[in-house]
């Protein structure tokens, strides 16, 4: 089979994973009663990307080869899926945060580290094979979102958006992806003989990037831009959905399929993963950057400005700018990071990368979005009151974003070089 096509349907399945609960959990949770810990459930996420990742690249970097690690790391984090799903199942409207929060968090535990490992895994298959990583890696991370649409809209028109049984998708399409990672090309870990150190041995190398001014800025940017990227995960169905208890929007489209709607996100994103290349050709990584932290600024305020009715465009606006708010952020951030690294850390570049957005970002962004939502929205019982309070919640969320952005363009320096995105990294 084409090594590019067996890369694909890598990416496929990766996001399709995600993608068959990430947008529509926050609505099962809250139709058993847990909407107010929406945000400790995708904070969780953040919370194990504080150090999963960057474990796993390290055992991937010197003991264990990354494709077979990849498919270890989505078997166990289908089999603690599946079991959460069967709770859901059995304890139906009575289910208890503990229990269910347990089986979740073991589950994202081994599923957050797979997305830098099979990065780490298509990297190093192209490098190996002589493609170019930049032109190469994009298209094929396009299929990635498609996967994700893929499974978001099959959850969406079964009905499974409100129930757990879209835990049990995610579990199948994991089990799928395991068995499928140990088909995959090799990917030789860094053995050698020479003395090492002890942070050597272990991988530590690459937080010495931090050394680095200019590696280190573009890190803790990365996690302020980081708080922003599960909000409108955890928040956004909730909040489309809860226009249905406004008599004007009861019967709209949106409303009622607030993750077909969300789906379009997706659609943005892979269009925008196909502009990476010429982007960050033409204008390098620190413009691509700001224009990713302003499209968080637009993608917040149009939420808290539409509705499912007569303002649905702005819901569809939002929708469109995130592909550039996500990928102009995460797939050139990662791509940046393998331009600037040596190869014996690479797949250790890229967990703390994701250490630093997934990471320490999104559980401070979830449990800060949680509390400014919990106390505008979840504490009034009046709908109209709750909505007021969506509409402010993202206000402050854009305002944040904005914030960012002009610290960025005045603190991060980076002089563009177009020629050295040719280079492909050996």
């Amino acid at each position: 089979m084409n090594l590019k096509l067996r890369l694909t349907i890598l990416s496929f399945l990766q996001f399709a994973v995600w993608g068959a609960y990430l947008t529509s959990m926050g609505n099962y949770l809250g139709s058993v009663g847990l909407g107010s810990k929406i945000g400790l459930f995708y904070a969780m996420q953040g919370i194990v990307s504080i150090f999963m990742p960057a474990l796993m690249g390290i055992i991937a970097d010197r003991w264990i080869q990354a494709q077979k690690l990849l498919g270890i790391c989505h078997f166990f984090a289908a089999v603690f899926l599946i079991a959460a799903g069967y709770y859901g199942m059995s304890a139906g409207s009575d289910v208890e945060f503990s229990k269910l929060f347990l089986l979740y968090s073991l589950s994202v535990m081994f599923y957050m580290p797979s997305i830098a490992l099979s990065n780490s895994v298509a990297y190093t298959v192209l490098v190996n094979n002589n493609y170019d990583t930049i032109k190469a890696f994009p298209p094929i991370r396009t299929f990635g979102t498609i996967g994700f649409i893929c499974a978001m809209l099959f959850v969406d028109f079964t009905g499974f958006q409100h129930s757990y049984s879209q835990f049990f998708v995610s579990g199948i399409l994991g089990i799928v992806l395991f068995v499928y990672s140990f088909t995959l090309p090799k990917c030789p870990t860094n053995k050698s003989d020479e003395k090492k150190s002890f942070s050597d041995a272990l991988g530590l190398k690459a937080f010495a990037l931090f050394k680095d001014k200019k590696m280190a800025v573009f890190f803790i940017f990365s996690m302020l831009l980081g708080v922003s990227l599960q909000i409108t995960n955890g928040y956004a169905n909730p909040f489309i959905t809860s226009f249905k208890d406004i008599p004007a929007f009861k019967d709209t489209w949106g409303a009622n399929h607030a993750n077909a709607l969300i789906s379009l996100s997706q659609v943005s994103e892979t269009l925008c993963i196909l502009l990476i290349p010429f982007f960050l050709k033409r204008f390098g990584i620190k413009k691509v950057m700001l224009m990713a932290m302003f499209a968080w600024v637009l993608r917040f305020g149009l939420f808290g400005l539409g509705n499912p009715g007569g303002g649905v465009w702005m819901f569809v606006l939002s929708m469109i700018v995130y592909g550039i708010a996500f990928d102009f952020f995460n797939v050139s951030g990662s791509l940046f990071v393998d331009k600037e690294t040596d190869k014996s850390i690479r797949s250790s570049a890229q967990g703390v990368f994701m250490m630093m957005t997934n990471g320490f970002g999104a559980t401070i962004g979830m449990l800060a979005a949680q509390g400014v939502v919990n106390h505008y929205v979840f504490s009034q019982t009046d709908p109209a009151l709750q909505l007021e309070g969506w509409q402010t919640s993202w206000y402050i969320f854009a305002g944040y974003a904005l914030i960012v952005t002009v610290l960025f363009a005045v603190i991060f320096k980076h002089k563009h070089d177009p020629n050295q995105l040719k280079e492909v990294n050996h």
